[in-house]
């Protein structure tokens, strides 16, 4: 039976990075304003920026911000179908937030349609809870390649019976020629449920794009639903692409941090309030590329850890590193990072790839085995890591990882859990750490505990929840006073007055 409380309105792109994200969470954060229940879901994610929802399982880190946006607290349901890379043709599936497999493009194709049916569940369940369900599409609806079996974007829409808005980056040019090609290229169903238009990211004068939309609107006999601003320097999440942009004082910079990216970085969101802080230089390096001199190397995640370990070392970058730690430099490890600082990492059932075993850097008396069970946890604690300042921080995270790591009692952790676990460890001449920890510069005193221990007394932030929270009201201002909201409404009641009136039939 349909839910009588329930309506979904679905965001697309015109391409990647159109603005679909942050459209659907600012969204979200108005319709709450508005009075509506409402939920975020992205039926098909393909990231490797995920996050740990309370109950232990994994979805797209953009879903968890959206739920944010929303005032929820992220769920399973919210992105039934995660895709994590691993090469350029496979990837690990993730279901309703478990990983079951990982499967070639072409496998993947002809699984499509039991992935559908996840998603199709988790669409149910969310509309028997909320009076809205905000939905993300991914990518573009018009990739010709990819419309057999799609469940990602109008696939989705047709199954559901749902309308669609098509959101455009004019920061990128050529917007009128994304918006009416992308139209042109759907089949006349899927033209029809097309309700309107928004156009993301417009610097100037907006009466110079007037005679463009007049020309849109009568060429496709669909409203643009508002134009919104270019949000300068605008610190939310990002679903996948590396955001390197800082607005810093250089005569206030008290740290310089490198990241080394590898192919297959994971959770760089990470790095989100090392790029914020305003006394903080962080520099992503690029392959190609030498770590650059500076005070602290970061080893970052990674979904392909044996993979991106030799990359590493094709790439000389432990050259740099060996380099950066005789001149008295500290080095970080995270996740995957960490486990590349150990003796060893075996992989002795093809958990992600080749079968075998590769020697690590050897800096930290630690040897890890990967296993095909993930660890999903959200954790809380307190960081040991000692500092010049001797403070006591408290530090919280999550973990996301394979794989089982032995250390020598002799070396001290990075920080004891509140469940009594020891988590990572530190060298005993303290200049190199690992933890399995992610998000573990995301609360202040542990971020000014480690900048600390890394050289540098800084400021005391606010946490990275606040942080985002400014930001997603900042965005929802934005929403507010550019989208034409009686309109958007528009296709939000008349599903509830439908489906109310089908629930009473029924």
């Amino acid at each position: 039976m349909i839910n009588k409380h329930s309506a979904t309105l679905m965001i697309q792109g015109t391409t990647s990075d159109a603005g679909k994200s942050l459209l659907v969470a600012g969204f979200c954060r108005c319709l709450v304003k508005k009075g509506y229940k409402v939920a975020p879901f992205k039926p098909q994610n393909m990231a490797l920026n995920s996050a740990v929802t309370a109950d232990g399982k994994e979805i797209g880190r953009a879903q968890a911000l959206q739920a944010q946006a929303a005032n929820l607290a992220p769920h399973s349901d919210m992105n039934p179908v995660l895709l994590k890379p691993s090469s350029d043709t496979g990837a690990q599936v993730i279901i309703h937030g478990e990983a079951i497999t990982d499967m070639q493009a072409k496998a993947y194709h002809d699984y499509k349609k039991v992935a559908m049916q996840a998603v199709l569940d988790s669409h149910a369940r969310l509309t028997s809870e909320y009076e809205v369900i905000m939905v993300e599409g991914a990518g573009s609806p018009a990739e010709i390649n990819l419309r057999e079996g799609d469940i990602a974007n109008m696939g989705f829409a047709e199954a559901v019976d749902c309308p669609v808005i098509i959101v455009a980056d004019i920061d990128k040019g050529g917007v009128f020629a994304q918006l009416v090609g992308t139209l042109e290229l759907l089949s006349p169903s899927e033209q029809n449920r097309v309700v309107g238009f928004v156009i993301n990211k417009f610097r100037g004068d907006i009466k110079l794009l007037k005679s463009g939309l007049d020309w849109l609107e009568a060429r496709t006999n669909k409203p643009v639903l508002g134009v919104l601003p270019y949000l300068m320097d605008l610190q939310l999440a990002e679903e996948d692409a590396i955001q390197a942009q800082q607005a810093i004082d250089p005569d206030d910079v008290r740290l310089r941090i490198a990241v080394p990216v590898f192919s297959r970085i994971s959770n760089h969101t990470d790095f989100d309030m090392l790029r914020n802080h305003p006394q903080v230089e962080l520099i992503f390096v690029r392959q190609g590329s030498a770590i650059p001199a500076c005070d602290l190397i970061i080893l970052p995640g990674s979904k392909s850890v044996r993979a991106d370990l030799k990359l590493l070392k094709d790439l000389n970058w432990h050259t740099d590193m060996a380099k950066h730690l005789r001149y008295g430099g500290k080095l970080l490890g995270i996740c995957g990072g960490y486990q590349m600082l150990g003796k060893s990492i075996s992989d002795p059932t093809g958990v992600e790839g080749e079968i075998g075993t590769s020697e690590g850097l050897g800096y930290l008396n630690i040897d890890t085995v990967l296993t095909p069970q993930k660890q999903l946890t959200q954790n809380q604690g307190q960081l040991l890591l000692t500092a010049p300042n001797n403070v006591l921080a408290d530090i919280q995270g999550y973990q996301i990882h394979v794989g089982q790591t032995i250390k020598s009692t002799s070396q001290p952790s990075f920080a004891k859990l509140d469940s009594g676990e020891f988590e990572g460890c530190v060298s005993n001449d303290n200049q190199i750490a690992g933890s399995y920890l992610h998000g573990l510069f995301d609360s202040p005193c542990a971020l000014q505990q480690i900048l600390a221990w890394a050289g540098a007394e800084t400021e005391l932030l606010q946490d990275y929840h606040q942080q985002q929270e400014a930001e997603l009201e900042r965005l929802a201002q934005a929403c507010l006073a550019h989208l034409d909201w009686q309109k958007i409404e528009d296709f939000i009641l008349p599903q509830l007055k439908q489906n109310n009136q089908r629930a009473q039939n029924d």
